[in-house]
């Protein structure tokens, strides 16, 4: 009677193990976010997207890592629509902005989709050139805007910028110049 007795309370201990751990580990992926910061300026939380930045691709593996603040890993296959991009999905660079629509099976994500986000279309007198750009660091007629994250900024900048994330504009318009007539020009890591 005592072995059975032991024997039970083993089964039980480990099935309680379980059952907390993946319980615990559940919790811990219900807490991540799906939403990079700057995304929700633009888009609303959806609970099967995640939407952020691309931080790399194993093709052998048929695995992928998009960070939203903390990194998910989501497999990939040959059924995995890829959108708005033209190449093999290898070619993705680091740090693109990208959706995925996945589902979750056995607390594993595999994509459905991956959208990737397209440069944005400005009118061609929005657009300045690093002519101009350097012109007005030079003159110093301009308050030129690093819009990147700060450790982006800290990494190397335009001389003279000031760094106001986009994420966190609205908490720095104390920053702008009070003159509506100065010049401001924002910049980033590039199209998106």
């Amino acid at each position: 009677m005592g072995t059975i007795f032991k024997r039970f309370a083993v089964v039980f201990l480990v099935a309680s193990f379980i059952l907390v751990f993946s319980g615990a580990q559940a919790m811990a992926q219900a807490q991540k976010p799906k939403i990079l910061r700057p995304c929700n300026q633009c888009h609303a939380l959806d609970e099967k997207l995640l939407r952020g930045t691309l931080g790399g691709i194993s093709v052998k593996a048929e695995t992928l890592s998009v960070n939203t603040g903390v990194m998910w890993t989501v497999k990939f296959d040959d059924n995995t629509k890829l959108l708005g991009w033209d190449t093999p999905i290898g070619k993705l660079p680091r740090e693109k902005e990208i959706a995925i629509s996945y589902t979750e099976k056995n607390g594993e994500f595999y994509a459905k989709s991956i959208s990737v986000k397209q440069p944005a279309k400005l009118p061609p007198d929005k657009v300045v050139n690093t002519d101009f750009v350097a012109e007005r660091v030079e003159k110093r007629d301009a308050l030129i805007v690093d819009s990147r994250p700060a450790v982006r900024f800290y990494e190397g900048a335009i001389p003279g910028a000031i760094n106001i994330f986009d994420a966190d504009f609205d908490k720095h318009i104390d920053k702008l110049p009070k003159d509506k007539n100065t010049m401001i020009i924002f910049y980033c890591a590039g199209p998106t």
